[in-house]
């Protein structure tokens, strides 16, 4: 019984014939911007056929179709090819009038372009260049008044008359490979693209043993295969079926078939593909199968196979297709889709889960236009964030261009230019489609009074209710200046406005980038500031400038699990208030002495981190992610959502500690919160006139102080008294 089922299933796989997935093709608005242009400014009015180049990938996820994409750089036929893809050679005929389009001979173009291939095959020059087999044909009118583009592909293929004949049906590569064999394959693929200097290598020889795989190109073939009863050739696969293979394995077939089929009795296919998600590359969804090939005699009077291959329009039909780009032609629109198409890419390519509206709409604040706002500028630019504010007093001078990517030298003369304004301007000039305003404006600081006149007072309280606004305004605020004081009055507003905050400062060789715990709203079970029952206090050092107590990672501080709205600010780790750190400075505190690759790397981690917490379902408020999280599973598809990275130059080494919120701490404690929403300005002109010891009395500092203290004196009692 079972010997004769098992007969009915191979007859059952010999009669089925192999089917092949078509192109897609996939043209980028960058394309039709350089057409536009080799048609205005070198073509003109000759339709003669040009050669262009696109590629195509193995690696996209499941449900894709098998894209063949040009892009802008389609014209540089001798132009480098995207890592990991499969250069395809085309020739273009781009006709002038809409009329020629529709006119042309599309059953001899594609005949003549199928003769080319199948004199290739007969010559042997498709061996020593197997990209021939993957040609394609792109018939186009663009209309440049309107801004219309018909368009029509061919990927020219030979047919079989009879078809092919699976003997065994397609199978996922993890079910016939054990997991040695398929790290040995990866192997030599990989080794196979390295020795012939390519990104991906198209058609290839393969043998392999329980213990190894060895491959060899086609033109190898004689060398390789010492018995021509069992082959197995390889082709790089673009396709994402699970039972099909892609479009360029066909004329690979009929290249076997005319130069070797009489020699074999099945051949063995390996579709591969070579798919990266997460990060974790994997082969294993390749295919792998078994065909007979019909035999077609080696001479060379053979005419020409019959050829396919004019794709079908959206309606699944033969005919053209057209693109609208009236719109998107605008160089500053197209700048846009540029950037967008980037961003997608990752999404399609590696990352599916991706939220890139979460990240595209958010409205980013920057306190602090210096070296560590330019760097988060670019990196958020890079993201696609449309909205950049800055806020900054200083002016641009001689020492900061070379650290400060936003600004030149030009902008140094006549005593500066206004940073915040600056690195606005240059922003648009980057990237016209960002929407960047820039403040000039001080931030009122604990410690700095405001009470030497009444100018003073009153500018005091503009500069204050500017800054709520702003804050009020955008979603992530960036604490980006360098002083610690500074950052105390955004971060009681933005505590009390539940504004997610991410905070970056620097030391000589540390830095450290936090997220700030957000605050949930009254009525949620969590009153203003942090939960008094969670609370901690650590013994951080105070310190006048932010990277000081970057090193110190006080071990009563770590904690594992804390959920967003326990978490600490900058300031729950100090035990005492903030200060004028500026008095009395000497000339290495007054600048930025950092290590010049600090600021770049502590920029980019804010933007990274914030794009982390945007892709979380709880937002600000997730649980934070430690050091002992990096073996799990990520909680998002970007990976861990830290509360805090603190990083060591001098060792390369990073650490994830997470900390919870301090009830006395000077910045987001519940009493200081109540104060200013209460009291609002006559509250903080307090602080900005005081010395340190009001906050501290506020929040009981000073009464912890004298605690310690006294049980300290204990403690020196109780030893000497041993």
């Amino acid at each position: 019984m079972a010997s004769g089922t098992s007969g009915e299933a191979a007859s059952s796989a010999a009669d089925l014939k192999l089917q092949f997935a078509p192109f897609s093709s996939a043209l980028e608005a960058g394309f039709w911007h350089q057409l536009t242009q080799k048609k205005l400014n070198d073509y003109r009015l000759d339709e003669s056929p040009k050669c262009i180049k696109g590629y195509y990938y193995n690696g996209d996820p499941l449900c894709l179709p098998t894209r063949l994409t040009l892009e802008f750089s389609a014209f540089e036929v001798d132009g480098p090819t995207p890592a990991r893809c499969c250069p395809a050679v085309g020739t273009l005929y781009n006709t002038n009038t809409l009329d020629a389009f529709k006119t042309t001979d599309k059953k001899a173009v594609l005949e003549k372009e199928a003769k080319e291939i199948w004199d290739a095959i007969q010559s042997g020059a498709a061996l020593k260049d197997p990209s021939i087999l993957s040609r394609f044909i792109l018939l186009t009118f663009a209309d440049l008044k309107k801004y219309h583009f018909y368009y029509w592909f061919c990927f020219p293929a030979l047919c079989f008359p009879e078809g092919i004949k699976i003997i065994q049906q397609p199978s996922v590569l993890e079910q016939v490979f054990s997991a040695k064999q398929i790290t040995a394959l990866q192997e030599a693929y990989d080794g196979l693209c390295i020795k012939r200097g390519a990104t991906a290598v198209p058609y290839f020889l393969m043998k392999y043993t329980d213990d190894a795989v060895q491959m060899a190109v086609l033109e190898d073939w004689d060398a390789f295969f010492a018995d021509t009863k069992k082959v197995t050739v390889g082709v790089y696969d673009p396709c994402t079926l699970s039972q099909h293979p892609g479009w360029p394995l066909r004329n690979l077939l009929i290249l076997l078939a005319y130069r070797w089929g009489s020699k074999l009795d099945t051949v063995g296919v390996l579709c591969f593909r070579d798919r990266t998600l997460q990060g974790s590359r994997s082969i294993q969804h390749s295919l792998i199968f078994q065909i007979k090939l019909p035999e077609l005699l080696l001479n060379s009077d053979i005419a020409c196979p019959k050829s396919v291959g004019w794709e079908k329009n959206p309606k699944g039909a033969m005919g053209p297709r057209m693109v609208n780009l009236s719109e998107s032609m605008d160089p500053k629109r197209l700048a846009e889709s540029s950037v967008d198409l980037n961003l997608k890419l990752m999404r399609w390519r590696l990352v599916p889960s991706l939220d890139l509206d979460k990240v595209v709409g958010t409205k980013c604040l920057l306190l602090g236009a210096g070296t560590l706002g330019c760097n988060v500028a670019r990196t958020l630019m890079g993201w696609g964030v449309r909205h950049i504010t800055f806020v900054d007093n200083a002016k641009i001078s001689y020492s900061n261009p070379v650290r400060q990517p936003l600004y030149e030298f030009e902008d140094c003369l006549g005593g500066g230019k206004s940073k915040a304004m600056a690195a606005v301007d240059r922003l648009t000039k980057i990237f016209p489609g960002v929407n960047a305003k820039g403040y000039n404006m001080s931030i009122p600081m604990p410690g700095h009074p405001v009470n030497f006149s009444q100018a003073t007072q009153s500018q005091a309280q503009k500069d204050v209710e500017q800054l709520e606004k702003l804050i009020s305004e955008h979603d992530v605020v960036f604490l980006l200046m360098d002083t610690r004081e500074s950052r105390w009055l955004p971060t009681v507003i933005a505590a009390s406005r539940r504004k997610l905050v991410v905070n970056a400062a620097l030391g000589f060789d540390t830095f450290v980038v936090m997220r700030h715990g957000l605050k949930k709203p009254i009525g949620q079970g969590v009153s203003a500031g942090a939960d008094s029952s969670s609370s901690c206090s650590s013994a951080s050092s105070s310190s006048s400038t932010p990277g000081a107590s970057v090193s110190n990672v006080p071990g009563s501080s770590l904690f594992s699990n804390i959920p967003g709205h326990k978490l600490g600010c900058y300031f729950c780790n100090d035990v005492v208030a903030p200060g004028d750190s500026t008095r009395d400075r000497t000339l290495d505190q007054q600048c930025t002495v950092s290590r010049p690759g600090l600021a770049m790397i502590a920029g980019a981690l804010a933007v990274e981190m914030m794009v982390s917490i945007l892709q979380h379902s709880e937002g600000g408020y997730a649980v934070a992610s430690s050091s002992d999280d990096r073996m799990n599973e990520p909680p998002t598809s970007l990976g861990l959502v830290p509360h805090q990275i603190r990083g060591f130059l001098s060792r390369f080494d990073n650490v994830l500690p997470a900390s919870l919120a301090f009830d006395k701490c000077t910045a987001c404690s519940p009493i200081v919160l109540d104060h200013y929403e209460r009291e609002g300005f006559n509250f903080l002109s307090k602080v900005f006139n005081s010395s340190h010891s009001f906050l501290e009395d506020l929040t009981g500092l000073t009464l912890l102080h004298q605690e310690t203290q006294a049980a300290e004196i204990w403690d020196m009692s109780d030893d000497e008294s041993i």
